[in-house]
């Protein structure tokens, strides 16, 4: 569980540092700004920017039936990060399987990766596609 949020934590703990060096400097706005920054960095980095996770037999239940893709994904990935914000609303229509919280969803990516835990991976039916072309998952998930 820890390991999903240490970027997230890392992040935040650099901001109070930066901070009160800052403070300690007699410079409180340039602090206040560095921690905003660092933690809007951390909330990035953090579970917390995307959609709730399901596990990975619920998210493949749940698409057998409605038919919308499955994204593999895990915390602090920038490449996840890039597609979860390049898809924007639509991204809530998708199954997102965090892999560090499911051990059988990163089984599964290993099955579609040559063993590797590459993410983000997407699922749809039977074709698995690793990092995704961001345009062709944004016409799956308006087509569901």
């Amino acid at each position: 569980m820890l390991r999903r949020w240490i970027l997230a934590i890392l992040m935040a703990t650099c901001g109070v540092l930066v901070a009160v060096t800052q403070l300690a400097d007699g410079l409180p706005v340039v602090g206040g700004v560095e921690l905003l920054v660092f933690l809007v960095l951390a909330l990035l980095l953090s579970p917390w920017a995307f959609p709730r996770s399901v596990g990975a037999a619920e998210a493949q239940r749940a698409s057998a039936v409605d038919g919308r893709p499955i994204v593999y994904w895990r915390p602090g990935c920038h490449y996840c990060l890039r597609l979860r914000f390049s898809l924007g609303g639509l991204a809530r229509r998708a199954h997102w399987v965090d892999i560090w919280r499911d051990p059988a969803a990163a089984a599964a990516v290993r099955a579609v990766a040559g063993g590797n835990e590459t993410v983000p991976t997407v699922v749809l039916g039977d074709q698995a596609v690793v990092n995704p072309d961001r345009a062709w998952l944004r016409g799956q998930l308006r087509a569901s």
